[in-house]
């Protein structure tokens, strides 16, 4: 009995860690905000999907009934559970921050430390008090005990970066945001400046400000003239928090639409928060903002914001795209400013959005004394952005992988792309469609599917459940073929059934991708 029992500790030590390291990979997915991965918890269905429920009733019954036999294949489940969730190959697995590390010890310790005391005084219910800490929500109860220390250790960061700051007086900064188009534009306006300065941006998705704090400490470096700082958002204040960090001197609004509604409320808090960016300057700071977005037009109209505007569809902006012409190899068009027309930009990024972004990176260049050479230059010789309308040839097959670009517009003029792409071949998409939308993501995405049947697509994978029926539907009133439907659950499950229809003069648009916290 006594190896059992050690054998029945091991698989429990297992299925402990199997189900916790899943519960801190959707808490650090969801940003470790606790209203978030609550809001998961419930809206995904794990608290009846999970195998804790099980485990626990398997505990109580086990408790009651006091027979080897019932724990033994309790165990055998368990195992099996653990060796299940070790095999998945998660798109994004946990990636083990200190703060991770922190939260996972402390987990660790609460759950070894209540497991002694209830063996101690009621020995009886050791097992049920063995499951009930395998549940979900003891992450959150970690996260609680680790707040105060969380705090100080952030607050220490953000004095290094701000006094590391201050050391730089003559460093000029330039914010970027927007709800969507700001990583493309941090990359463009990079590359721009670059001919001129010595440049940092913040890397990868860095836009939180703890992100930028760990760059300014780490990469930040005092030969560097430019620091450009992509700044995101999920909630007001986020983007505030960051200029009280870095006081930028030029601001660029790339976009405002309906993201993250759940937690922004209405397009107008989107507005505000993005706006936030424009506000932080200082008087002789220079805002610039892209009117062919509708809300973010009206917002400096309403505001009166003295800005400068740029866009392709705006006849009134100070800066406009124009002559915009598309070939296989690249792209060319003009801008149009105070009564100039710069011509013979040439660049192999592709559709309208990126030429937009283009374009906001041009009028902060002139700004700041980039002359035309260098800049048409630079235009020339910037490289494709993974994962925002990037496109590679695999074998005859062309990808057009635009799987970071998660809102209606930068869809739309994907879909555009991939209806003027000229080829002999059929024509795929591959979309989970967009989330975080409140209210509203049901009617885009019915929209989406209505822009999908008029893309000339020969067949699309509605990838995932999330938004399955809201994108079926909008394909099948706009008169699309449902035999060219497929309904998958994964990205893995889609490939599976595009790979053997795919031959050379083939393109395929892989719109969006979920991470692991979306079903």
């Amino acid at each position: 009995m006594l190896v059992l029992s050690h054998i029945f500790f091991v698989v429990w030590l297992l299925f402990l860690w199997a189900t916790m390291r899943y519960s801190v990979q959707m808490f650090q997915q969801n940003s470790y905000r606790v209203e978030r991965y609550n809001r998961w918890l419930k809206q995904s269905g794990e608290w009846r999907m999970r195998p804790n429920m099980v485990a626990l009733l398997s505990a109580i019954l086990f408790t009651v009934a006091l027979h080897w036999s019932t724990l033994m294949l309790f165990g055998l489940w368990m195992l099996i559970i653990a060796v299940a969730e070790f095999s998945i190959k998660y798109k994004l697995p946990v990636v083990y921050t200190m703060r991770v590390k922190r939260l996972i010890a402390t987990r660790l310790l609460l759950t070894f430390v209540v497991v002694a005391l209830v063996h101690i005084f009621a020995v009886e219910y050791t097992l049920t008090a063995m499951m009930l800490l395998t549940f979900d929500y003891w992450t959150i109860v970690a996260n609680a005990i680790n707040k105060p220390l969380e705090r100080a250790i952030t607050r220490w960061y953000y004095n290094d970066a701000r006094r590391k700051l201050r050391a730089m007086p003559n460093l000029k900064i330039i914010g970027v945001t927007g709800s969507f188009g700001k990583t493309s534009t941090k990359h463009f306006l990079y590359r721009v400046l670059s001919e001129r300065y010595n440049v940092l941006m913040t890397p990868g998705n860095f836009n939180t400000t703890l992100g930028v704090v760990r760059t300014i400490r780490e990469h930040l470096k005092p030969h560097h003239e430019v620091f450009i700082v992509e700044m995101g958002a999920k909630q007001r204040g986020d983007i505030k928090e960051i200029c009280d960090l870095v006081k930028p001197a030029i601001g660029v609004v790339t976009s405002v639409g309906e993201m993250h509604l759940e937690t922004f409320g209405s397009i107008e808090g989107v507005a505000q928060t993005k706006f936030e960016l424009i506000e932080a300057l200082p008087e002789d700071g220079i805002g610039v903002v892209n009117v062919d977005s509708v809300e973010a037009r009206r917002y400096i109209e309403q505001r009166g914001f003295k800005v400068t505007t740029y866009g392709i569809e705006s006849s009134d902006a100070d800066y406009r795209a124009v002559e915009l012409s598309y070939s296989q190899l690249d792209t060319r068009f003009s801008v149009e400013h105070d009564a100039v027309k710069d011509d013979n930009y040439v660049t192999r990024i592709l559709g309208r959005g990126n030429i937009l972004n283009i374009t906001a990176a041009l009028a902060v260049a002139e700004a700041m004394g980039v002359g035309i050479e260098a800049r048409r230059r630079a235009v020339k010789q910037i490289e494709q952005v993974e994962h925002r309308l990037s496109m590679r040839r695999q074998g005859g097959i062309t990808i057009l992988d635009d799987a970071y670009n998660s809102n209606p517009t930068g869809a739309k003029m994907a879909l555009e792309v991939l209806a003027d792409f000229v080829t002999e071949g059929a024509r795929y998409v591959v979309t989970p469609g967009f989330v975080e939308m409140g209210a509203k993501q049901y009617h885009n995405n019915k929209m989406f599917g209505g822009d999908i049947a008029s893309s000339m697509a020969d067949r699309v994978y509605i990838v995932n459940e999330v938004n399955r029926e809201a994108i079926y539907r909008g394909l099948l009133e706009a008169g699309y073929p449902e035999d060219r439907i497929t309904l998958v659950a994964s990205f893995s499950e889609a490939m599976a059934d595009l790979q053997p229809r795919l031959k050379a003069g083939d393109v395929v648009l892989y719109e969006n991708d979920l991470p692991d916290s979306f079903k």
